[in-house]
Parts: structure tokens; sequence; C-alpha cells
């Protein structure tokens, strides 16, 4: 599920709630069930949201040696991405 499933289940629930009006014989609640959907969509927006942020951090990373033929100090950065690719 990502951003477009919650905002589907959001719309859907909306839907529910407030363009039908279907008498179901008091059986199903439509209202409830569609608040249901629009506050599952909201959670599934915001989780996905979170998870697609916090996969755009970079990681840096330095070592430092020493050359054991010169003496001299070496430093290596790596820098890592963690974007997708698209």
């Amino acid at each position: 599920m990502g951003i477009g499933s919650g905002i589907a289940l959001f719309v859907i629930g909306a839907i529910l709630v407030f363009a039908l009006n279907i008498d179901t014989g008091g059986y199903v609640d439509l209202d409830l069930i569609g608040y249901i959907l629009m506050g599952a969509g909201v959670v599934v927006f915001l989780i996905s949201l979170i998870l697609v942020m916090r996969s755009r951090r970079t990681e840096t990373v330095d070592r430092t040696a020493v050359d054991p033929a010169t003496g001299e100090r070496v430093t290596r950065r790596s820098i890592r991405d963690n974007e997708p690719l698209a």
C-alpha cells in the first residue's frame, strides 16, 4: 500500500458517507463503514509518507587510515544515498 492507496481509501469512504443515501434496512451502516475507510486512508497515507521521507536520507562515512608506505593519513569518504530509483 502506498500514498495512492491511502487517498483511494479516503475517497471511497467519503463517497460512502457523503454521496450515497441508501437504506440497507438497518443491517449495514454505510456511514460507519465510510468513516472507518476514511480513517484507514489517513493512517495508510501518513505511514506511507513517513516511510518515503525516511528512505531519502543519506549516510556519510569517513574512514581515516595511515598509509604504510608513506606514513600519511588518508581519509576516505563514502556517501550512500537511500533514494529509490525511479
